[in-house]
Order: C-alpha cells, then structure tokens, then sequence
C-alpha cells in the first residue's frame, strides 16, 4: 500500500511491542477516536500518519513497555494492597460480629439450662407434695386395705340386718 499507511502489525514491530499492547492502549485512552486516523481493508486495519504519531506517542510517554508494565504492576499492587486493607478490615468486622454473636449465644444457652434445671427442681418438689398429700388422706385398715378418709360416709348406727326395711314386692298374685 502507501508509506503513509501501516499496519497495527508494522507499528507493534517497530515500537517493539504486541498489537494487544498497542490495542490495550486505544481502549485505555478515551480522547483517540480510533475511526479517524485508520481505515480497514477485509480484517486489516491501516493506520494513517496522524495516527501513527498518536500511538508513537502513547508508547513513548511510558518510554517501553517494560517500563509501562513494571509502572501499570506497581499500581496493580497498589490496587491490591489497597483492596487487601478493605478486605481484611472487612473480615476483621466480620470476625468480630461473629463472636459477638457467639457471646449471645453462650449466654442464652446457659440462661436456657439454669431455667431447665429450676423446672426440674420444681417439679421434684411438686412430686414431693403430692406425695405427702396422699399419704395423709389415706388411712390404713386392720385389714391391711387403704381407704379414703375424705370419701368415707357415716355409717348409721343401726347396721344390723334385721333393723332395715324389707323391701316390699310389687307382685301378691298368691296372697
């Protein structure tokens, strides 16, 4: 084609980078409107002069792109760093509720098992009541049977059999 027009291919050899670095770069930097300095034939795309400098002068700023990436790691690492004190205040944060949380717990557990032993000792005093209050309403026999104090009604004085009424019949038929 015209020496005015290269390749991204030619520009990445030249400069003595990947076309990735050389796109990567494009994508970064908002103020290049790519469209104006290439044109494209099939999958090819041709750079004209202007953008040419553009890139050339993209690549120099950062000298090499060895010093490019060593500069874009150390911000990476920064980035990181930065990302790991938020992440690790985070955890921290987390850490800390979660104990609080497991405090609470403890506490509610062991309120649970002394309310649990008070109703067991009420209990066992409650059977220890009732206990004694059958034993004083039951009263024993010479004959060895318990009969209920509270139940027993007066005997008349006239028990004998020959005291109480004949019940009378209702049929005289021989009579």
């Amino acid at each position: 084609m015209s020496e005015n027009l290269k390749t991204i291919r030619e520009l990445a050899d030249e400069l003595g980078v990947s076309k990735q670095a050389i796109w990567q770069k494009i994508k970064r930097d908002t103020s290049i409107d790519l469209r104006q300095f290439t044109s494209t034939k099939g999958n090819t795309v041709y750079v004209n002069v202007d953008g040419q400098k553009t890139i050339k002068s993209m690549f120099k700023n950062g000298s090499s792109t060895k010093e490019h990436q060593h500069k874009d790691d150390i911000d990476d690492n920064e980035k990181d760093a930065v990302y790991d004190q938020d992440e690790v205040k985070f955890l921290r944060n987390l850490v800390s509720e979660i104990q609080s949380e497991k405090k609470e717990l403890h506490k509610l557990l062991d309120q649970q098992q002394r309310l649990a032993l008070q109703d067991k000792q009420l209990l066992e005093e409650y059977k220890a009541e009732i206990k004694d209050l059958k034993a004083l309403t039951m009263a024993p026999h010479d004959d060895g049977e318990k009969e209920v104090t509270s139940d027993k009604q007066p005997e008349p004085e006239n028990s004998t059999p020959e005291s109480q009424p004949k019940p009378k019949k209702w049929w005289r038929f021989g009579k």
